[in-house]
């Protein structure tokens, strides 16, 4: 199957990152698919704020619509907030899967209380936010965060790796029988933040790459009037 990945941040490096750790990960969890990267092509570096979610929503949907091809068996938004889930859905013609909302799902079949662990204290209140729409409230989802951006990680994951150990510990500590290391900048932590924590660590990019191959397609839509996108978006809606 041929997945593509679609980076909502503008760092490149981020891309790389991913897919040569979606890479090395897919034998290991028992699947095989040709991954093809798309980076979006406007908006923040790396997503930091609702600001910058909101405008990678409209840039997810963009490079949709730019590299979606017939032989597309899935995609993956490798962001862990998720921008433009519900619309890619809306209008793609395969199953579109997400990093947060896969990690739900795949960490609910292990235990019923669930502990997120991301990079920088305004994915908090948006992770909460987010799990609440599911309706996860706290006592089913405990959000927590250390200071580094998950950019300043990806950039730097040995000077990350105590800090998250400690959050990983401190979910534990708090009941969650899941833990979830979240973010394309933290894309291959989670074995280090688990031998450094004593606790198991799920990563959300496998959590996407199993949900990618348990997606069923249900596609559906209907034609949208738009002005002034680009034109591959343009047709998609259309």
């Amino acid at each position: 199957m041929k997945l593509l990945v679609i980076n909502g941040n503008t760092d490149a490096a981020i891309t790389d990152l991913v897919l040569r750790h979606a890479r090395a990960a897919l034998p290991r969890l028992g699947l095989s698919a040709t991954l093809v990267g798309a980076t979006a092509r406007f908006g923040a570096r790396y997503i930091a704020s609702r600001a910058a979610s909101a405008i990678a929503g409209h840039a997810v949907l963009d490079a949709l619509a730019e590299h979606l091809t017939p032989d597309t068996g899935a995609v993956v938004i490798a962001c862990f907030g998720d921008p433009g889930l519900e619309a890619a859905r809306e209008i793609s013609p395969v199953p579109v899967v997400a990093m947060a909302d896969a990690s739900l799902r795949i960490a609910f079949r292990q235990a019923g209380r669930v502990a997120l662990i991301t990079g920088g204290a305004a994915w908090v209140p948006m992770l909460q936010e987010f799990c609440l729409v599911r309706g996860h409230g706290p006592d089913r989802v405990s959000v927590l965060a250390v200071a580094p951006t998950g950019g300043m990680i990806a950039a730097d994951p040995q000077g990350a790796i105590a800090l998250l150990a400690q959050a990983a510990r401190d979910a534990a500590a708090d009941g969650a029988g899941a833990v979830v290391l979240g973010g394309a900048g933290l894309a291959g932590l989670a074995p280090r933040v688990a031998a450094a924590s004593g606790v198991p660590v799920l990563d959300s990019l496998d959590c996407s790459l199993i949900a990618a191959f348990d997606a069923v397609a249900a596609p559906y839509g209907q034609p949208t009037p738009t002005v002034g996108l680009s034109p591959p978006l343009t047709a998609l809606l259309g």
